[in-house]
């Protein structure tokens, strides 16, 4: 009795909490989660110290019931009462979304949608807000490129515009002031460098190859070749084919780089940090021709010939007797 009594009144001390601090930490509540299992969460992430007397005050107060189960975002050293307001009302609530690198506003609009709870149409108008793209200058029309591939943790009720702001943000941070140097010196306006980084990004397998593809395209742009990259047949084509083929190679579009010489007109996705860097900082090698390998690394060849080689040897390897577009 006399534990018990102590716990209440240690739980009533408590609850008062002090001043929330520190970065916020998640908080997954499972659908089904008894309240020990959450104050057990709670616990772990130190938001309360005490859960078995987080418990009691809870009961205390008759607030140990309707749990909302989900992702919450909660800081250190809120009182107790606003920890049991959390996770009984969903104030606390957020909505995780991963963006990998190299994904199109076409893959992420249903997705960040779903993530929010609004509609793909809000998604989408979001991505052609003049205001937003003034801050970046895309010349696509649309931030495509520019909404940066991150873990995002959107508070319950963001609008499609905040968390699209947020994406564009986040691009702006990672942006690197050095970059702005070696475009300069590369004759590359940014939106240059995003679109470029933007294909390195979907034609790299390894991390390793990032500044070797990017430079096969910067000596292929100095002497006037067609870059003959299959990502933005891909892209033009609006839906993934497994193999480009010849008669893939007919698409009428801008961003058909087999028919037209130079950068697509914006970027076919959003490039991560590592290819945006190796846009600007391209190794120094003569290569003007790669062709992937079934592991995923890609072989390097400096003439056409070599080039032709390798893909007849690969084949061979690999036992294909198909051939494609010789990018």
């Amino acid at each position: 009795m006399r534990a018990a009594a102590g716990l209440a009144v240690l739980a009533t001390v408590v609850a008062c909490g002090g001043e929330p601090h520190g970065v916020p930490e998640h908080v997954v509540i499972p659908i089904g989660a008894t309240f020990r299992a959450a104050a057990d969460s709670l616990a772990r992430a130190d938001i309360v110290e005490w859960p078995r007397a987080f418990r009691l005050y809870a009961s205390l107060t008759h607030r140990d019931r309707g749990l909302k189960p989900g992702t919450y975002l909660l800081q250190r050293g809120i009182s107790w009462s606003d920890a049991l307001d959390a996770v009984t009302r969903g104030k606390g609530l957020v909505h995780t979304v991963t963006i990998p690198e190299g994904w199109s506003l076409a893959e992420i609009v249903p997705v960040l949608a779903h993530a929010l709870d609004v509609p793909p149409e809000s998604i989408d108008a979001a991505a052609r807000d003049t205001a937003l793209m003034a801050r970046v200058s895309p010349a696509g029309g649309t931030l495509e490129g520019y909404l940066f591939p991150d873990t995002y943790s959107f508070p319950d009720g963001t609008t499609a515009r905040a968390a699209v702001a947020e994406m564009v943000h986040a691009f702006e941070r990672a942006w690197k002031p050095e970059w702005d140097d070696s475009r300069a010196v590369l004759g590359m306006s940014r939106n240059d460098v995003v679109t470029l980084a933007s294909i390195i990004e979907k034609e790299a397998r390894l991390s390793e190859e990032r500044p070797v593809i990017s430079a096969v395209y910067h000596n292929r742009l100095r002497l006037g070749m067609p870059l003959q990259a299959d990502p933005t047949i891909q892209y033009a084509l609006g839906h993934h084919v497994e193999r480009v083929t010849f008669k893939d190679l007919d698409v009428v579009s801008a961003y058909n780089t087999y028919r037209h010489p130079g950068l697509p007109p914006g970027p076919i996705g959003s490039p991560g940090a590592a290819s945006l860097e190796a846009a600007v900082t391209p190794a120094d090698v003569p290569y003007l021709y790669f062709v992937a390998a079934p592991d995923g690394h890609h072989e390097f060849r400096s003439t056409f010939a070599e080039h032709t080689e390798a893909r007849h040897e690969l084949r061979r390897k690999s036992g294909q007797h198909k051939s494609g577009p010789p990018s």
